[in-house]
């Protein structure tokens, strides 16, 4: 073994979701791949009272799972991972949640929310005109993205579980200043962000985690525990 890795996988763990199932496995195949000795301790988001609890992981993944029990602590950990250059990956309601705290915290507005724990302010993030949960569907990957570098090739098929989205009326003012969305679907929606001047900072409306299912590996989770290595 070359580096140990710390992960913490922020969420609030349900045996029965797909994704949770998912995600031990993906970091295991993973780390494999990279010959990493990866430890990935669950972290209920009622523990994230300071940002010092995550002082001794050298990235985070915030899963799956909305909302959250503690959602002001899931915005406190995507904040310092953005600030601090923690790697960071969001999928899913990471991912949604993401979007959220960019909107208030970069840009400003303080009213920035989601829809489904929100009932006012900018939703950012509003409901799906078509649910997606346990579906599949085609995401196209904008070039010269990291998204991009990951994958290889400018459209993958990746499962999702969500009824929630990045609402199109915010969308040509979220994509610019540090953010970038890198992957749309087929009708234009947005399916991936990432912040190009950050060490690892990506987040995807999709579950990449769910190739560990069928044995595969997610590129996304590959780039995570090598970028961590690096901190390790």
């Amino acid at each position: 073994m070359t580096s140990h890795v710390r992960l913490a996988l922020i969420g609030d763990y349900r045996a029965d979701a797909v994704a949770h199932q998912a995600i031990p496995l993906a970091v295991d195949l993973a780390a494999q791949s990279l010959n990493l000795d990866v430890t990935a301790e669950w972290l209920p988001t009622p523990e994230l009272t300071d940002a010092s609890v995550l002082a001794k992981y050298d990235a985070v993944w915030l899963v799956p799972g909305s909302p959250y029990l503690n959602d002001a602590g899931a915005f406190m950990a995507i904040r310092h991972a953005r600030e601090s250059n923690l790697p960071f990956l969001g999928s899913c309601a990471g991912f949604q949640y993401a979007v959220v705290e960019y909107a208030r915290n970069v840009l400003g507005w303080e009213d920035a929310g989601h829809a489904e724990t929100d009932t006012g302010g900018r939703l950012v993030i509003a409901p799906l005109s078509c649910s997606l949960v346990e579906k599949t569907g085609t995401i196209v990957i904008q070039p010269e993205t990291r998204l991009a570098t990951l994958y290889g090739k400018n459209e993958i098929e990746e499962g999702y579980h969500c009824n929630y989205g990045v609402n199109a009326d915010f969308v040509s003012e979220l994509d610019g200043h540090s953010l970038r969305i890198s992957a749309h679907d087929l009708d234009g929606d947005v399916r991936a962000i990432e912040l190009p001047e950050h060490k690892f900072f990506m987040a995807t409306l999709f579950q990449s985690e769910r190739a560990a299912l069928r044995n595969e590996l997610s590129p996304m989770v590959v780039e995570l525990l090598r970028v961590a290595s690096q901190r390790a």
